[in-house]
């Protein structure tokens, strides 16, 4: 049985004090959700000792939302996985569309980064995704492919069976537009065949996050799907009460 994820990617949202309510709100209502359903919050860097403490106790794990390409050194205003690792992290978002859009990350960069966050264990969410021109011009398989083949090829198959994929239809964050399930379904099981490709029947195992404006409302619907295994939730994720509901999408 593969993982069941509900990941909460907070963004560049919340003070830290704040952010110790969201996540101490969280611990509190994860009890009314099935046990099977594991609950990941990634905050902000500046959050993560804070929200640590308020998850300790708890079986909610704490995530980051980025890493750097370089283990340490004169690189001012990054993050090194080493640094997130030490601070409690278990997981960490990598290539999330933000990141390759705004900040120029490309394949080569991600390399790097996926290398740092195994060398300090921890569990890469790698993004993937098309946006809406792509699309519009049917090339959503081939961008999806590429993605995959130029990071997730390059690891071990012990690398690949520590990965979480998050798949992110671009033209859905934050717009208010949804992939119907049937579309989400017809990637993840895509992406599940690229996988395939390389690492055999591992890719069975290998957990696959719809990431695309996630709701309460369409949760139970998406997560119904066979190859759809969980959630890389945004707007959602900063909500105590709508968080958990999505993970009450999941069937017993």
């Amino acid at each position: 049985m593969r993982k069941k994820i509900v990941a909460g990617n907070w963004k560049m949202n919340t003070l830290p004090a704040e952010g110790v309510e969201l996540a101490k709100g969280v611990v509190a209502g994860r009890g009314e959700v099935c046990s099977c359903v594991n609950f990941i919050v990634c905050p902000p860097f500046t959050h993560l000792a804070m929200v640590a403490e308020a998850l300790k106790g708890s079986d909610v794990a704490l995530g980051a939302q980025n890493c750097a390409a370089e283990a340490k050194g004169a690189y001012t205003g990054e993050v090194a996985a080493s640094m997130i690792a030490a601070l409690g992290c278990k997981y960490v978002i990598l290539g999330h569309s933000e990141r390759r859009q705004y900040y120029g990350e490309t394949s080569a960069t991600l390399n790097k980064k996926m290398e740092q966050a195994y060398a300090n264990n921890l569990v890469p969410i790698y993004c993937v995704g098309e946006n809406l021109e792509e699309r519009e011009a049917g090339k959503h398989f081939d961008v999806v492919k590429a993605q995959i083949e130029e990071v997730v090829y390059n690891l071990t198959e012990e690398q690949f069976r520590n990965l979480v994929i998050a798949y992110e239809p671009v033209w859905a964050i934050g717009t208010g537009k949804t992939a119907t399930a049937d579309q989400a379904q017809e990637i993840h099981a895509y992406i599940r065949k690229v996988l395939a490709d390389k690492f055999g029947t591992a890719a069975a195992e290998c957990p696959i996050l719809y990431g695309g404006s996630c709701k309460p409302s369409n949760a139970a619907e998406i997560f119904a799907k066979e190859d759809v295994d969980g959630g890389l939730i945004g707007g959602a994720a900063l909500k105590a009460e709508d968080f958990l509901a999505i993970g009450k999408g999941f069937a017993k």
